[in-house]
């Protein structure tokens, strides 16, 4: 399929062929008929794209400060990577579309293949033929409204969000500013709740238009003529609410926002302009200063958005689905009309030229829609169960060609995989990127042009059946590791699987059936840390231990983003669950041996949990991993203390023993290595001579249950003994 995607670093904009998005649970897959270009906020982002790289900071301050707390974490070059290669990537365009089911997903019961609908969100409503969108993220169309007109529903939803905002009253007067395409549809839904209008914007053309769709009058800012309807309509009191509609840097708006609004009126931001508030004019007036975010309540919080769950009625009357619907309504009943908003129509080929005209101002727009070809196309491959190969005993590792490199497929295309992975395979030698899959179309095309993969796919069960696929790394979110990774097996392939193994104990219990039907244990966890060449060393020069140890690990791990994926504890597991396992592997390798029990304890009100690991030889190490912690210090530190020595690592910068002859490591001069490239080196280098696994599958299993085991200490509040620890 086609989709339109852009390079934020070079601003190159394309049609790009991408794999067909899978039809997830909880979601439809839609076939787009039109999408609509928001000609503000898109139009910035591709102007912004084509900016220098000063500019481009300049432009996104919220940006920069987050590249300077990774500076301060990850360090300058793995901080420089990482932003370099989320630049140097195509990035969707699109964000409000209608279309017709295609497909319907495990877990959605309200609509069916064939049933028009309009979508909306900036990772689902997209410039593409087809899009996999989430239950809250739809609506379905009512009978009679064209599905052009049905595009439109998700900047109508931005706009109904920011007039509820205002809390409009019938027979009061309101200033718009801005007569864009989200001005327009405000100037409308503000009539058709019985508000008299008033509008202001530079262009004559947008002023006329807005007249016709129900504003009283309408003039340029900069002019007496705005200032004089309002006088007029309000008998010099002002207008009781303002709606900000318009961008740019200019301070303008929220000036004559406080010069024309009434005392204690209401002032909404539903544009990005600029907010620099005169004080003592808001102050004087006590003017009530809202925002508008985006379509709704929903919007940014993944529960809502991924999941699926809505919120009551009772508690939250408009969310993000309920004023799509309600606006589609309002279109089909005649009571907004978008027609006259249509300034061109393009076909969904000609999308580069069109964003082009629309830049350089060849194209003066209102709203342009993109027209897809009606050609129903060739209907994505239903899902396959692979066959389990059913033989007793183990496996030998399948034999293979030396001279042949060694084949690898990715499932998932992640941040992770891109920057810590990918990056170490491409190009090494004896190694061939044979297919990645994604479930997002343009994650797939982005690993496939970075990194060189042969094929990019959707269809996982093609990819387990291609005999010439030598190993499957599963590099998805935690929640589809276990499930993953006993598919894989079964299949016969050797298995990276990114941490952690499993969430649950029913899900361990899932993989190891796996191993024990197939016979196939070649298995590898992503537990790194282990093969950092610096810790390495640190152990080498330590040297054997005759007693037991105390070793001591702090992890900083700080606070997650909001919206990050990391917080949906319910389907994802805890953030412990997830990572905990590189802590625990780390500190069994370094005391020779798996734990026999572990006792664990959370902080009240925060993430953050000590862990005690007790090992077979009276041994004990002890996991802080916190998360209130200052970003300013250092994300690793661990101490190991035995037979009156020291071994101490400094976030994998520096590392120091302590004994009878100290010895301090250089300070590294690049970027943390915290042992991924020589994982994989060991990673392949198994694969390619048949020889053992990097980690045994028993110390992979013993850890994976430690980690499961925190959480059944945290509920008893009593160490947990592992049954069957060796």
């Amino acid at each position: 399929m086609k989709q339109v995607v852009q390079n934020y670093k070079t601003g190159e904009l394309a049609v790009l062929d991408v794999p067909v998005p899978g039809c997830k649970p909880g979601g439809v897959l839609v076939r787009t008929s039109y999408s609509l270009i928001s000609t503000g906020t898109e139009l910035m982002k591709v102007s912004e794209a084509g900016m220098s790289m000063l500019g481009k900071a300049r432009s996104r301050p919220d940006q920069v400060a987050k590249v300077m707390q990774s500076v301060a974490t990850n360090g300058i070059p793995a901080t420089y990577q990482k932003v370099m290669g989320k630049l140097d990537s195509y990035t969707p365009l699109g964000y409000s579309l209608c279309g017709v089911v295609e497909q319907v997903g495990p877990g959605v019961d309200d609509v069916k293949v064939g049933d028009v609908v309009a979508c909306a969100g900036n990772e689902h409503a997209l410039h593409a033929e087809l899009n996999w969108v989430p239950k809250n993220l739809y609506a379905k169309v009512p009978d009679g409204l064209a599905p052009r007109h049905a595009a439109f529903g998700t900047v109508g939803s931005i706009a109904m969000q920011g007039v509820r905002q205002g809390e409009p009253q019938l027979g009061e007067v309101a200033l718009v500013i801005g007569l864009g395409l989200i001005g327009q549809l405000v100037v409308q839904l503000l009539t058709a709740a019985g508000v008299r209008v008033v509008g202001a914007d530079p262009d004559p053309a947008r002023c006329e238009l807005a007249e016709r769709l129900g504003a009283v009058a309408c003039g340029d800012p900069a002019s007496t003529a705005v200032e004089a309807a309002v006088a007029e309509l309000t008998d010099g009191h002002g207008v009781d609410q303002v709606y900000l509609a318009a961008g740019g840097g200019s301070n303008q708006p929220v000036e004559l926002a406080a010069r024309l609004c009434r005392d204690r009126g209401r002032v909404v931001d539903i544009g990005k302009c600029r907010l620099d508030l005169p004080w003592n004019a808001y102050y004087e007036k006590e003017l009530d200063v809202r925002f508008s975010r985006s379509y709704g309540p929903g919007r940014y919080d993944p529960e809502y958005e991924l999941e699926g769950r809505d919120y009551p009625i009772g508690y939250v009357r408009w969310t993000e689905r309920r004023n799509l619907a309600c606006f589609l309504d309002l279109m089909a009943r005649g009571r907004v009309d978008v027609e006259p908003l249509v300034s061109h129509v393009a076909d969904f080929d000609d999308a580069v030229e069109t964003y082009r005209r629309l830049k350089d101002g060849d194209l003066k727009a209102v709203a342009v829609l993109f027209r897809y070809p009606e050609e129903k196309g060739e209907a994505p491959a239903p899902a396959v169960t692979v066959p389990a190969v059913r033989r007793g005993g183990a496996v030998p590792a399948p034999a293979r060609p030396a001279k042949r490199p060694v084949r690898l497929a990715f499932v998932g295309a992640g941040n992770y995989a891109t920057s810590m992975l990918l990056p170490h395979l491409a190009g090494r030698d004896g190694v061939e990127l044979s297919t990645v899959v994604t479930t997002t179309a343009l994650s797939a095309a982005n690993a496939r042009r970075k990194f060189g993969f042969a094929d990019a796919t959707t269809d996982l069960d093609a990819v387990l059946g291609d005999a010439s696929v030598d190993a499957v790394f599963v590099v998805t979110r935690h929640s589809s590791h276990a499930e993953l990774t006993r598919k894989a097996l079964l299949a016969g392939k050797t298995v990276f699987v990114e941490k952690p193994l499993a969430l649950s104990e029913d899900e361990l219990a899932g993989v190891l059936a796996a191993v024990e039907e197939s016979g196939n244990d070649r298995l590898q966890v992503g537990f790194n840390r282990r093969f950092a060449p610096l810790l390495q060393e640190a152990k080498t020069r330590f040297g054997a231990r005759t007693g037991p140890a105390n070793l001591r690990y702090l992890i900083n791990a700080g606070r997650l983003q909001h919206g990050s994926w990391y917080l949906q504890q319910g389907t994802e597991g805890s953030r412990f669950a997830g990572e905990g396992g590189h802590f625990i592997d780390t500190a069994s390798w370094l005391l020779g041996a798996d734990p026999v029990s572990v006792y664990a304890v959370s902080t009240s009100g925060t993430d953050d949990l000590q862990v005690v690991l007790r090992y077979p030889d009276g041994s004990t190490a002890t996991i802080s991993y916190v998360t209130t912690g200052p970003s300013s210090f250092p994300k690793e530190t661990l101490d190991l203390v035995a037979d009156g020595k020291v071994l101490r690592l400094d976030d994998f910068v520096r590392a120091s023993v302590y004994g009878s002859k100290r010895w301090v490591s250089s300070r590294l001069p690049q970027a943390r290595d915290k042992g991924q490239n020589a994982e994989l080196a060991a990673f392949v280098k198994a694969v390619r001579t048949g020889g053992p696994m990097p980690v045994p599958l028993e110390s992979l299993v013993a850890t994976t249950a430690a980690t499961l085991a925190v959480r059944a200490g945290l509920a008893g509040g009593a160490p947990v003994t592992l049954a069957g620890a060796r």
